[in-house]
C-alpha cells in the first residue's frame, strides 16, 4: 500500500495567530476559509501558483498535443482547473486557454464511444458549452450543446460513475447547473434513471440488505469511482419518485450501517473485511462527499444524524496517516 498514498507530516492543529475580519461572499471562499478566514487567501494564492504549474506541465511542455483527452487522467483535467481559476479569479486568461484546451479535447475525442463526465465525450461537449456560455460565444455553445446531444448511450453500459450511466448523468446536471434547467431536458435523464433504478434493484434482489446494488466488472463496489456512494451522489440530483427516495436512502443507511469501526468504508461487497483503501475511488473520502450532499436534503435523510456521521467520516481523514484527493464534485 506504500504507493496509494502520502503520509500526513502536518501537525494536528495550529492555532490561528492573528484575525482577520473579512466578509467572504463567495462560496469557494467560504470553502477555503475554514476554519479561519485568514487562511482563505493563503490557499487562494496556493492554487493559483499550483494552477500555473499544472498548466505548463501539461499542456505548456507537451507542445499542446493531447494523448489523454479525459477530465479525470486527461488534458481536459487541466481545461476544468482553468474554468475553476477563472469562476474564482476571474481572469479571461484562464477562460480563454480553457477553451483553446477543451478544441483540442474535442478534435481529440472525436471518435470516442465513451460517454461520461470523467472519461468520455460528454465531459469535453459540457465544458465547452459551459466555457463557451461564460465567454459569450453563443455559436461555439450552440456546437457544443449539439455535439452534447448526438451522445448515444449503449444498452451494456455499466451504472457507475467513471464510465457508465451515473458519469453521463453527471454531465448532464454540470449543463443544468451552469445553463438552466432544462438545458437537457428531463426526459433524457429520466430514461437513464429508470435504466439505473432497474439495474440496482435486480442486483440487490439476489441478497446483501441494500435495496440497491451495482456490479463492476464482477466486483460490487462501494465506492465514488465504480460504486454505490458514486450513483448515489448522482441520483440525488435527479427527481426522482418517492419509492426511488426510500431506495437511496435505504442503500445509504446501508452503508453507514456496515462502515468499519475506523470510520472508513469496505471497497466492495466482497470486501467487507479489510480496511485499507482510503481515497477518492475506494473509502472515505468519497463517500464523505456523497454523505455530505445526502445531508444537505431533508427528503433523503435525517440532517442532524446525517451531519454527525459526516463529521465523524471527515475527522477519519484529517487524523489518519493519509492525504487524500476528495475529487472535484462540487
Amino acid at each position: 500500500m506504500a504507493d496509494r498514498f502520502f503520509p500526513n507530516v502536518l501537525p494536528d492543529f495550529v492555532s490561528e495567530t492573528t484575525e482577520q475580519k473579512e466578509e467572504v461572499g463567495d462560496t469557494l471562499m467560504k470553502l477555503l476559509s475554514m476554519p479561519y478566514s485568514s487562511l482563505s487567501q493563503h490557499f487562494k494564492r496556493a492554487a493559483l501558483d499550483l494552477k500555473e504549474t499544472v498548466t505548463l506541465d501539461t499542456w505548456g511542455l507537451t507542445g499542446q498535443k493531447v494523448s489523454d483527452f479525459t477530465l479525470y487522467c486527461g488534458t481536459l483535467g487541466t481545461a476544468f482547473l482553468l474554468f475553476k481559476s477563472y469562476q474564482l479569479a476571474n481572469n479571461t486568461n484562464d477562460l480563454s486557454l480553457c477553451l483553446a484546451i477543451v478544441d483540442a479535447c474535442n478534435s481529440a475525442s472525436f471518435s470516442s464511444r465513451d460517454v461520461t463526465f470523467l472519461c468520455g465525450r460528454a465531459g469535453v461537449c459540457a465544458l465547452g458549452a459551459v466555457a463557451a456560455k461564460h465567454a459569450g460565444n453563443q455559436e461555439l455553445l450552440d456546437y457544443y450543446l449539439s455535439q452534447f446531444k448526438e451522445i448515444k448511450l449503449s444498452s451494456n453500459l455499466p451504472d457507475e460513475l467513471l464510465y457508465g450511466r451515473a458519469g453521463f448523468l453527471w454531465a448532464c446536471v454540470f449543463l443544468n447547473k451552469h445553463l438552466g434547467e432544462g438545458t437537457i431536458p428531463s426526459t433524457t435523464t429520466r430514461a437513464v434513471v429508470d435504466e439505473v433504478i432497474k439495474n440496482g434493484r435486480q442486483l440487490a434482489k439476489k441478497g446483501g440488505g441494500s435495496p440497491l446494488m451495482f456490479e463492476f466488472y464482477g466486483e460490487k463496489y462501494w465506492g465514488a469511482a465504480h460504486g454505490l456512494a458514486g450513483i448515489m451522489h448522482v441520483l440525488m440530483d435527479m427527481e426522482l419518485e418517492p419509492d426511488e427516495i426510500m431506495d437511496v436512502k435505504g442503500t445509504l443507511k446501508y452503508m453507514i450501517r456496515n462502515r468499519f469501526p475506523s470510520g472508513n468504508y469496505p471497497a466492495s461487497e466482497q470486501d467487507r473485511k479489510r480496511d485499507v483503501l482510503v481515497h477518492w475511488c475506494h473509502g472515505a473520502p468519497g463517500i464523505a462527499l456523497t454523505l455530505v450532499k445526502a445531508a444537505e436534503q431533508a427528503t433523503i435523510c435525517g440532517l442532524r444524524k446525517k451531519l454527525e456521521l459526516v463529521r465523524s467520516t471527515l475527522l477519519l481523514l484529517l487524523c489518519q496517516e493519509f492525504l487524500c484527493s476528495l475529487g472535484f464534485w462540487r
